[in-house]
């Protein structure tokens, strides 16, 4: 396919519904390149609970923003949309289309939009009382802070992801604007992309056994001594890197806060309440095409063929 300048490709969807192996097949059908959009997968060592892909799984295909940073470095929205609009270019520029895959809607959203999602300028004092307030009282009393000034917000973001928490109470404070409301403004900005906009998704049973699964996966090949050894190499549990869902809870069985069976079972719970969150995400985006799998019939080849469809009457090419 001829390349058009600013096209792109996103897949994405709530976690274990099976986007890695489509975006492969994606990406070998239309001469693609993957960025990943998620935010574990960009650390080193953090293999087992992300679900990273395994190099022979790319077969070939060139992958971004996995392996990029260590687990003590931050990562954010700002960060992500930095990296994610350079390798975009540079991927255009070899006459590729750039796939922007994973269930980090936020960070979608950000590069899709060219949204804004300012930083403070103050000298940082709210934030450091919130980080204080956190640090005296846990994550419960700073999740209802939120939902006091921005319910809307407090729907989409879970109460373990304290840096997101604390941002959205700090812009509140800062500028008497929920922070939901910002960027419900700014997404109603044209994307400087032509773009198809993918959602893949199942029906819930389906998904949550699937997440069950995978979640048992994980601990037979090795999650929980994966967390350990990130824990002896000096990575704390404070680290953004380790609020990551599989993460946050082996480090809670580690520190012999709940026993293992308590810990597999959170994460399996934490994980179903992050696809239904991710779901609530992506039915509120606009221009997004639902790709449900049943209609299907689970069919891979059958989804490939309405996706490049969409791809070339959307004139992403």
């Amino acid at each position: 396919m001829d390349i058009k300048d600013k096209s792109i490709v996103i897949l994405t969807g709530p976690t274990a519904v099976g986007k890695t192996e489509l975006s492969i097949n994606l990406a070998k059908k239309i001469d693609g390149e993957i960025i990943s959009c998620d935010s574990i997968a960009v650390y080193k060592g953090m293999d087992i609970g992300s679900a990273k892909i395994e190099k022979k799984e790319m077969q070939g295909v060139p992958h971004f923003l996995i392996d990029e940073l260590d687990p003590d470095e931050d990562f954010s929205v700002f960060t992500f949309k930095q990296y994610a609009t350079k390798y975009i270019d540079e991927i255009i520029s070899r006459g590729h289309i750039p796939i922007l895959t994973g269930g980090t809607g936020f960070y979608i959203q950000s590069v899709l939009y060219d949204i804004d999602f300012s930083e403070s300028n103050d000298d940082g004092l709210i934030r450091k009382e919130l980080e204080n307030l956190y640090k005296k009282k846990g994550e419960d009393y700073l999740y209802d802070l939120l939902k006091e000034v921005d319910p809307e917000y407090a729907e989409i973001v879970h109460k373990n992801n304290v840096k997101r928490v604390i941002r959205a109470i700090e812009f509140f404070r800062q500028t008497n604007t929920k922070l939901s409301e910002h960027n419900s403004n700014e997404m109603q900005k044209t994307s400087p992309y032509n773009f198809a906009y993918f959602v893949l998704n199942d029906d819930r049973k389906n998904l949550y056994d699937r997440i069950n699964k995978r979640v048992d996966i994980m601990v037979e090949q090795g999650l929980f001594a994966e967390v350990k050894s990130l824990k002896e190499k000096g990575y704390g549990r404070d680290l953004v890197s380790m609020q990551g869902i599989g993460y946050k809870e082996v480090y809670m069985y580690l520190d012999g806060e709940i026993s293992k069976e308590e810990a597999i079972e959170l994460i399996k719970k934490n994980t179903r309440h992050f696809a239904k969150r991710q779901l609530t995400w992506f039915r509120r985006e606009k221009e997004v095409i639902m790709i449900n799998k049943n209609e299907f019939d689970y069919d891979e080849d059958k989804i490939l063929e309405v996706m490049i469809k969409e791809i070339e009457h959307n004139n992403v090419k």
